[in-house]
C-alpha cells in the first residue's frame, strides 16, 4: 500500500514485541525484565512504522512523511527521534541490534518483531543492556580516541533541486574511500596572548592547506561538551586520522609539537617538535602539511604539495597583526570592527600582496553597511566589494577570497552570482564548511529554507565545534519552514554563544512573536534597543539581504508583533 494511503502508524495501537522489548503504543513505553521506559509519541510513531516493516529498509522521506504526516519538519528532527529512540532500546548505531542506519537508504529493522498472538510463545532474546555492554568490552577504543571521532563527520548529502545541483556530487562509495582527518585546535602553552594567536592561526592555515588536497577530507574539530546534541548524525563516517598539537614560546624560540594519531586504534603515527626562531614560522608551515601527508594513504602529486607550500604572506608582524583582526572581526560589534579594520590595514601596510587580510578588510566595510554604523551605507558596501576583488585577484587560491567575494555580492542582492562562487570554492575545496554555510544562508535569503537545513548540516558535520552563525543560519530556516522548535533550540544556541549579536536577536523576537509568546518577544526588543538604540524593525528588514518577499512580509510582521 503507498504510504500516503496508509494510517499514522501512532493509529495502531496493538502491543507487540520488538527484539527483548514489550511495546505499548496506547501508553508510549517499552518495557523489558521489571524496567519501564517511557516514548516520546514521535518516537513512538517511527518504531510502529518500521515493526510494520521489519527488514526492511525504510527511507527517511518515508518515515518523515508517517511520523509527520502533512507537516513539513526538518531532517534534524528525524535524527534526533532515532537517537532517543536508540537510546531508549539500549542500542548503538556502529554496532546495532534494532535500528540499522542504511548509508543513502535509510533506516531497518533488524530485531525480530512478535505480534500479540505469538508473544507468549516467543523465547525473550538477551537483555539489549548487557548486549551494548559486552560490545564495548569488546572494542574498548570506543571509550577513548574513537568515540571522540564518532562525533566527528564528513558531508556526503548532497542537495538537488531542480536544475541546480550543489557540488560534490561524487559516490557515497567513493567518499568513504577518502581518509578523513580531524584538526584540533592546537593549544597554546604559556601564558602570552601571540602564543594564543600563533596557535590559532597554525590551526586554520593547516585546516585550509589540507583542504586544497584532493582525496582527503578535512574536518575542524572539538571534543564533545556533554550538551544535549552533541551525537553525530547516525550516517557519518568516523575520523580516521586526528591531528594535534601545541604551540610554546620560550626566550625567543617558537617551539611547535604536533602529532598524528589513528583515531581508530590510539597509535600515534607520527610526532614531531619544531624548535625554531619565530621568523621561521612558515617554514615550519611549508614542512608540516607535506609531512602529515606522507603519513597518510592518500596519492599526492608533487605539484599538489608544492601547491600547499605556498604561505600567505612571509612576514611574521603581518601575520600577527591578520589574526589580530580575525579575532576582532568574530566579536561582530562596532568596536571590534574598528580595530579588525585597523589590524588589516597595518598587515597589509607590511605586506602589500597579503590577499586574506584584503578579504578581512571587505568584511569590515560589509559589516558597516550591514549594521548600519557607517552614515553612507553605500559607499561602505562598494568599498567592501573593492577590498574582496583585489583579495581575489592577489590569490585566487584561497577560499576566504570566494567567501568574501559572495558574501559582499549576498549584501547587495545579486545571490545567484554569489552562489556560484561558492560552488566554485566547494568544488575546489571540497573541506570548506564555511562555504556550505553562505551557501544555506544565500537559499533562505531566496525563499529556499527548506534547501539551507542539508547545507548548513553539511557545514556543521565539516566544523563540529559549529559558530553561534552556524546556528543562526539554521535557527533562521526553520523558522521560514514553521518548526519553531527547532528554531527556538538553535537560536538559543547562537544566543548562547554570542549574546552580542544583534541579528540573532532579531530573529529570536520574530520567533517569540511567531509562537505568541508575547512577554518573550517584548523581552527581546528591549535587548535589540539596548545594542542598537532606535531600531526600526521595518528599516532593518529592507536593507537585508533577503529578497523573497512572502518571507520579508513575515518578518516584518512578527518584528511589529514584538513592538519593532
Amino acid at each position: 500500500m503507498p504510504v500516503g494511503t496508509e494510517p499514522p502508524p501512532a493509529q495502531n495501537r496493538e502491543r507487540l514485541r520488538v527484539g527483548n522489548w514489550t511495546v505499548e503504543p496506547a501508553l508510549n513505553q517499552l518495557s523489558a525484565a521489571g524496567k519501564t521506559v517511557k516514548l516520546e509519541p514521535k518516537a513512538m510513531a517511527a518504531l510502529i512504522y518500521l515493526a510494520n516493516r521489519p527488514g526492511q529498509v525504510v527511507s527517511r522521506e518515508a518515515l518523515l512523511s508517517a511520523v509527520w504526516p502533512g507537516v513539513v519538519v526538518g531532517d534534524d528532527s528525524l535524527t534526533q527521534v532515532v537517537i532517543k529512540l536508540r537510546k531508549a532500546l539500549g542500542d548503538a548505531p556502529e554496532d546495532p541490534v534494532y535500528i540499522q542506519t542504511i548509508s543513502k537508504g535509510g533506516y531497518r529493522l533488524v530485531a525480530p518483531v512478535v505480534r500479540p498472538a505469538e508473544i507468549s510463545s516467543a523465547p525473550a532474546r538477551p537483555d539489549s543492556g548487557h548486549l551494548y555492554a559486552e560490545r564495548k568490552r569488546r572494542v574498548p577504543w570506543m571509550a577513548g580516541a574513537g568515540m571522540a571521532a564518532l562525533l566527528l563527520a564528513a558531508a556526503g548529502a548532497w542537495w538537488i533541486k531542480g536544475e541546480r545541483v550543489t557540488p560534490m556530487a561524487s559516490t557515497e562509495a567513493a567518499r568513504l574511500a577518502q581518509p578523513t582527518v580531524a584538526i584540533r585546535p592546537f593549544e597554546a602553552l604559556g601564558n602570552d596572548p601571540q602564543e594564543v594567536l600563533l596557535a590559532r592561526g597554525v590551526t586554520a592555515d593547516l585546516l585550509t592547506d589540507l583542504a586544497k588536497v584532493p582525496g582527503l577530507w578535512i574536518i575542524g574539530f572539538a571534543p564533545m561538551d556533554g550538551r544535549a546534541g552533541g551525537e553525530a548524525p547516525s550516517d557519518a563516517p568516523p575520523v580516521r586520522y586526528i591531528v594535534s598539537g601545541a604551540v610554546q614560546r620560550v626566550d625567543k624560540h617558537l617551539r611547535l609539537h604536533v602529532h598524528l594519531t589513528d583515531a581508530e586504534t590510539g597509535k600515534q603515527l607520527w610526532s614531531e617538535r619544531f624548535d625554531r626562531t619565530p621568523s621561521d614560522l612558515f617554514a615550519i608551515q611549508d614542512e608540516l602539511g607535506p609531512k602529515i601527508l606522507r603519513m597518510l594513504p592518500a596519492k599526492v602529486s608533487k605539484a599538489e604539495i608544492q601547491r600547499l607550500a605556498q604561505r600567505h604572506t612571509r612576514n611574521l608582524e603581518a601575520y600577527e597583526y591578520f589574526q589580530r583582526g580575525q579575532a576582532a572581526l568574530l566579536i561582530r560589534q562596532r568596536a571590534g570592527n574598528e580595530t579588525a579594520r585597523e589590524m588589516f590595514r597595518r598587515a597589509i601596510e607590511l605586506d602589500a600582496a597579503f590577499a586574506r587580510a584584503y578579504a578581512g578588510l571587505a568584511l569590515t566595510y560589509a559589516a558597516d553597511y550591514r549594521n548600519q554604523w557607517s552614515g553612507n551605507g553605500a559607499a561602505a558596501l562598494d568599498r567592501a566589494f573593492d577590498m574582496a576583488r583585489t583579495a581575489h585577484q592577489i590569490n585566487p587560491d584561497v577560499p576566504e577570497t570566494y567567501w568574501v567575494l559572495a558574501y559582499v555580492h549576498a549584501q547587495r542582492r545579486q545571490h545567484e552570482q554569489a552562489l556560484k562562487y561558492l560552488e566554485t570554492a566547494v568544488r575546489l575545496y571540497p573541506s570548506f564548511a564555511d562555504g556550505y554555510a553562505l551557501m544555506g544562508s544565500i537559499n533562505t535569503f531566496v525563499g529556499r529554507p527548506a534547501d539551507s537545513v542539508p547545507l548548513i548540516r553539511t557545514a556543521m558535520r565539516l566544523d563540529p565545534k559549529s559558530g553561534y552563525l552556524y546556528f543562526l543560519v539554521l535557527g533562521r530556516a526553520y523558522l521560514f519552514l514553521g518548526d519553531l522548535e527547532q528554531a527556538r533550540v538553535n537560536l538559543e544556541e547562537a544566543l548562547r554563544r554570542n549574546p552580542e549579536y544583534l541579528e540573532t536577536h532579531v530573529y529570536a523576537a520574530a520567533l517569540h512573536a511567531a509562537a505568541g509568546n508575547k512577554t518573550s518577544a517584548a523581552w527581546e526588543a528591549e535587548e535589540i534597543r539596548a545594542l542598537q538604540p532606535g531600531f526600526s524593525g521595518r528599516r532593518w528588514v529592507e536593507s537585508y539581504p533577503m529578497t523573497d518577499s512572502p518571507q520579508k512580509r513575515k518578518l516584518m510582521q512578527a518584528l511589529a508583533e514584538a513592538g519593532l
